[in-house]
């Protein structure tokens, strides 16, 4: 899917091991929920100060996946 792609590189782009991003998708019936995976070293990266890198990616993902005509919901676990 193209937004998972979206989430992928931009994550790769904040982080200092790329190989460690793991994006997951789960479908539901409105919503596809991306789980993001990335080495523990580099979550700090991803969330940002005060979560406004997650906020600002989440945005994107939003805005992306509005323009499909789908909701979709980005989770970060550790």
């Amino acid at each position: 899917m193209v937004i998972k792609d979206l989430i992928v590189d931009i994550a790769k782009a904040l982080v200092d091991y790329p190989e460690e991003v793991h994006v997951t998708e789960v479908e539901g019936e409105r919503t596809t929920v991306l789980e993001l995976r990335v080495a523990k070293t580099d979550l700090g990266k991803v969330i940002g100060k005060q979560g406004q890198t997650a906020r600002a990616m989440r945005t994107v993902l939003s805005a992306a996946a509005t323009k499909i005509g789908k909701r979709a919901v980005l989770e970060i676990l550790e």
